[in-house]
């Protein structure tokens, strides 16, 4: 089956690529998701603009990413959640969240789908998170979660 990926999937490729996959694994997990959708004739002005779209959303180089992640590991960020006796948190910090924090602090716009949490953020106190600026550039961000 092929399809354009509308959305990044790790280990298959970016938005705007065009990816050939088993049926099954394109049906009922990549298009439901709206990971992807079915490629076809029609589909390379889609292409197109995903693409446009996701120049335009990027940070433009190497260089720029590298200042970007300077100003995100200067300083901690403060993510304010509701949170019960113990430090326990109703659910989880999620990357909303997270870069709503980090674009507050630093002033840099950060897409939520750039932050990587590897394990969910569920106690209050001191969390560091990723966030991936560039292909080769990758800052870690200290997390203070803080009770709102």
């Amino acid at each position: 089956m092929k399809l354009i990926l509308t959305q990044e999937v790790d280990g298959l490729g970016a938005p705007g690529d065009v990816v050939e996959v088993k049926d099954g694994y394109g049906r009922n997990y990549l298009v439901p998701r709206g990971l992807g959708i079915r490629w076809s004739r029609g589909g390379e002005k889609t292409i197109e603009s995903i693409k446009a779209a996701r120049t335009a959303r990027a940070v433009r180089d190497a260089d720029h990413a590298k200042e970007v992640k300077t100003k995100l590991e200067a300083n901690a960020v403060n993510v304010k959640v509701r949170a019960g006796e113990g430090g326990r948190l109703f659910g989880a910090v999620t990357t909303s969240e997270i870069a709503d924090a980090i674009t507050e602090v630093s002033g840099e716009k950060v897409d939520r789908r750039t932050i990587v949490v590897t394990n969910p953020i569920k106690t209050l106190g001191a969390h560091e998170v990723s966030v991936k600026l560039h292909d080769e550039v990758s800052a870690t961000v200290a997390l203070n979660v803080v009770q709102a």
